[in-house]
């Protein structure tokens, strides 16, 4: 397991992100383009993003399962109804699709950059390992469940 693996929650990976993200249009702003209705599309996909994340806490909290995101291999049960029909990580969608909220609203090329940044992490450091102890947990069901149900979307 790499030091990296479970270590930093989710949530904080946003923050600090969106923090960076905020950080770099500042750096650049010879980087930034400006379109009209930029704010009511960033409003639009924050609604859009937390509505996702909550739907996947909610349907956790239905099953009585930990929503932990650093300790997957206290889950109690494999959810696969509701929003997780439609995606293994609805969570981190959520979170993905409020980061590129942040993206359009700063407008900001050198921002946008670490949008695929946070997917690359989050597959590497945080999806793959709770996959890895699921599958430990769950053995075939979770097998047939990731054949069926794509991993972000």
């Amino acid at each position: 397991m790499n030091a990296l693996e479970l270590r930093i929650p989710p949530l904080a990976l946003v923050l600090l992100t969106a923090v960076l993200m905020g950080l770099l249009a500042w750096a650049a702003p010879s980087l930034a383009w400006h379109w009209p209705y930029r704010s009511v599309v960033a409003l639009t996909l924050v609604l859009a993003g937390s509505s996702v994340a909550v739907l996947g806490v909610a349907a956790f909290r239905q099953a009585r399962t930990t929503v932990n995101p650093t300790k997957p291999q206290a889950a109690s049960s494999l959810v696969h109804s509701g929003i997780y029909r439609v995606s293994r990580n609805p969570m981190y969608l959520g979170f993905l699709i409020v980061l590129l909220a942040l993206a359009v609203f700063l407008s900001n090329l050198l921002s946008l950059v670490l949008v695929p940044l946070f997917v690359v992490y989050m597959n590497r450091f945080q999806i793959g390992p709770e996959e890895r102890a699921l599958q430990a947990l769950f053995g075939q069901e979770f097998t047939a469940y990731s054949r069926k149900v794509r991993r972000w979307l």
